[in-house]
């Protein structure tokens, strides 16, 4: 059995922790001399044209990460399963990445961080509590639900919007565009955790912040994207936040990555911009779990978990 690793990064830590793992198996990487005809697996993220080609023996994708977008236009994707990653490392560091950028907002740190620089001392009135605050989950997934969850404890009014319908306890769920109207209406800081399809590409734009609430305690709607870059408008962000239609923006998912030096986002006042991290993926947690799918699958045959729906996307 071959393993191939693709990557547009070092692969060097990724080797070495599946060679850990999958003890006496061939582990190779693109660039390397290796037998195209014995890979049966790859593990991949932004794979360059070619890399997937000419795979006889190929019997599964895997992605190292939650999002499967960069495969989905990978021009003649071999027909074996694609499985994303869905562990509990990159779903954790997710939610407290949503919790904190929320609890930001809500305790309104930026402003905080600003009065320190300008050694301005300047107490205001008691901010709201985190129960008058409305957060709204786009993207009602493993990611989407656990991040609600969390929000939740801390006391949030927490709501979902997924495209279709879903019944998850303890949270009220809007689904497809019936839903989403109402959703916006009742949501002061939208979290978008969305994947990236055909149906979601450019979602983020001025036409959905326009019917976020008004009447929220935090003097305007808020934007958080921690899912794909893709999926934002950011001259829409940068035009709302200008004329008021927005308050403020974080976001850790771009339309080019890296961001561009020249992009307005970088020095705008009200943005928050973070380098792809909010969950980024753990070679040693990410490398045990695809290893635990091979193994599982070559003992007993057994189907390999969380295989992409190539018709959605995701």
């Amino acid at each position: 059995m071959t393993l191939l690793v693709a990557l547009t990064w070092d692969p060097k830590p990724w080797v070495e922790r599946f060679r850990s793992h999958l003890s006496g198996r061939d582990i190779v990487v693109l660039g390397e001399d290796f037998d195209r005809a014995r890979v049966r697996y790859v593990a991949t993220w932004g794979p360059k044209p070619g890399s997937l080609s000419n795979l006889p023996s190929l019997e599964a994708i895997f992605s190292l990460g939650a999002g499967v977008d960069h495969l989905m236009g990978y021009p003649d994707l071999p027909d074996v399963p694609i499985v994303r990653v869905s562990q509990d490392d990159l779903t954790y560091r997710m939610s407290e990445y949503v919790v904190m950028h929320c609890l930001m907002y809500l305790r309104d740190q930026r402003r905080f961080d600003a009065d320190q620089q300008a050694k301005r001392w300047e107490p205001d009135r008691a901010p709201p509590i985190a129960a008058q605050v409305r957060v709204g989950v786009m993207g009602f997934g493993a990611l989407g639900q656990d991040a609600a969850r969390k929000l939740k404890v801390m006391g949030f009014d927490v709501a979902g919007w997924s495209r279709t319908p879903k019944s998850v306890d303890g949270f009220e769920i809007f689904s497809g565009e019936a839903g989403l109207e109402q959703f916006l209406a009742r949501t002061d800081i939208l979290v978008s955790l969305l994947p990236l399809t055909s149906e979601t590409r450019g979602i983020l734009k001025r036409d959905l912040f326009k019917k976020l609430a008004r009447d929220g305690h935090l003097g305007g709607p808020i934007l958080i994207n921690a899912g794909r870059g893709g999926s934002q408008v950011e001259a829409d962000i940068l035009a709302c936040l200008d004329d008021g239609t927005l308050k403020g923006a974080t976001l850790d998912v771009f339309e080019v990555e890296p961001l561009p030096q020249e992009s307005k986002l970088w020095n705008h006042p009200r943005v928050t911009v973070t380098p792809h991290n909010s969950a980024t993926s753990d070679p040693e947690m990410t490398a045990r779990y695809i290893a635990h799918q091979i193994l599982r699958h070559e003992a007993a045959g057994e189907p390999f978990q969380h295989v992409v729906d190539r018709g959605r996307g995701y």
